[in-house]
């Protein structure tokens, strides 16, 4: 699945409408961004069942303070509407990867069950 383009008209509904979704906040300026850029298409290609979602933070200046957004690359996981996952700065294809396992392998009953204790 190629990635899509989230704004404020779309952000909240594609993040409690998908089971899984990965946002890329980033800027046509930032350098890290851009060799970022590749490795998240390439990922969104081969997880056809997560929906990639990038954030331009110049377009979509609203969202990126709304989500504290500090610095470029970040990403953003949401998990069944819940937000799971949150970091700056590019990432290697196999981190990605790693990520991307770690989501698919959190389990949100569970974590509300280990708060609760």
């Amino acid at each position: 699945m190629a990635t899509v383009n989230l704004n404020s008209q779309n952000f909240q509904e594609t993040i409690e409408n998908n089971d899984l979704v990965f946002v890329d906040f980033w800027a046509t300026w930032c350098r890290p961004c851009k060799a970022f850029g590749p490795i998240y298409q390439k990922a969104s290609e081969a997880n056809s069942d997560i929906v990639f979602g990038k954030v331009d933070i110049d377009q979509c200046q609203d969202l990126a303070a709304a989500a504290d957004i500090q610095a470029v690359p970040t990403l953003m996981i949401a998990k069944q509407g819940q937000i799971i996952f949150k970091q700056a700065g590019a990432l290697r294809a196999s981190d990605l990867d790693d990520v991307i396992s770690q989501a698919r392998a959190v389990n949100l009953e569970e974590a509300a069950e280990e708060t609760a204790k």
